[in-house]
């Protein structure tokens, strides 16, 4: 049976069709992402725009199509970090129930990390104690759990977007404004020390999911057209990482838009998703991260296929 799992996110608007393959394993049939940029101005005014909201409903209409071409018979809709941060998501809520005939779900960050973590780990061989992370555009999650179990996590309100708009004025960045990025994400992650602390002595490197993450990979990659399949697993240290981001700061951003594995409308955010990558790996103690490409959308897709 097939199925379909929409994840709305702050930056970006996900789709997974799946269907389980001969061994049992969830196998991807098609998968959609479009930068809506939902979560635009959020973090100042605490309401979806109206354009944001347009954005967004155009795309899930463009799902709508794909799903109904694909025949699918059972579909969830969740909304992370913008749906829960802001007013003015019943007009979102309203298209989906249109579309697709289901209600889109506010998820909880209890439920987004579990969903996070079982999607993250996916594909890939992982025993022992994991930390996993998802730089989003309005929140960072943490998640450190071990086989099925999630025992402990926590959303930041630290994210792409939220921190360009917070601090970048100038393009490229000033040095200033890299330092004050980072700096927000520390404090942050300072709030939940005993999250850290219990993330610490994981078995493997810390595995980071989302778009900010996947670029990063597919740059330094120099991936054109992306390729999931070469990114899923891929480990890069904290000194790559910190490389790609200080070339992706050094360019004015008409400059980054040109640049090999970067989606033009990431590149204004990409540098504020890079020092969050860092500042999470220096909280957990890392020198690399293995990338993940999948997270939320496969975690809900694993359960609807249940």
């Amino acid at each position: 049976m097939r199925v379909a799992a929409i994840d709305i996110g702050t930056n970006t608007v996900l789709l997974l069709v799946a269907e389980k393959d001969d061994r049992g394993e969830l196998r991807a049939v098609r998968e959609e992402a479009t930068i809506t940029r939902l979560g635009e101005g959020v973090d100042k005014t605490r309401k979806l725009a109206p354009a944001a909201i347009a954005r967004t409903n155009a795309c899930l209409l463009q799902y709508a199509t794909i799903v109904r071409e694909l025949a699918v018979p059972r579909v969830a809709v969740v909304g992370t970090s913008a749906m829960r941060d802001a007013g003015g998501g019943e007009e979102v809520r309203a298209k989906v129930r249109e579309l697709f005939g289901v209600e889109a779900r506010t998820i909880s960050g209890e439920e987004e990390a579990r969903l996070t973590f079982a999607g993250a780990l996916s594909g890939l061989d992982a025993s022992g104690k994991v930390a996993v992370f998802d730089i989003g555009g309005g929140s960072t999650e943490v998640v450190v759990g071990e086989g099925d179990s999630v025992s402990a996590s926590h959303s930041f309100d630290v994210g792409s977007v939220r921190l360009t708009e917070r601090h970048v004025r100038n393009d490229p960045p000033t040095g200033a404004q890299m330092d004050a990025m980072t700096e927000d994400a520390r404090r942050a992650f300072a709030s939940e020390p005993r999250l850290f602390e219990a993330a610490r002595g994981a078995a493997t490197a810390p595995i980071g999911i989302a778009g900010t993450v996947t670029t990063l990979a597919a740059v330094a990659l120099g991936l054109e057209p992306y390729d999931g399949a070469r990114v899923h697993g891929h480990v890069m240290s904290a000194s790559e990482v910190r490389a790609v981001v200080d070339r992706l700061a050094a360019m004015r951003l008409e400059d980054r838009r040109a640049v090999r594995g970067l989606e033009p409308k990431r590149a204004d955010v990409i540098v504020a998703g890079g020092l969050v990558v860092l500042a999470t790996l220096e909280a957990l103690g890392a020198d690399a991260m293995r990338v993940s490409d999948r997270g939320v959308r496969w975690g809900l897709a694993e359960t609807l296929a249940r």
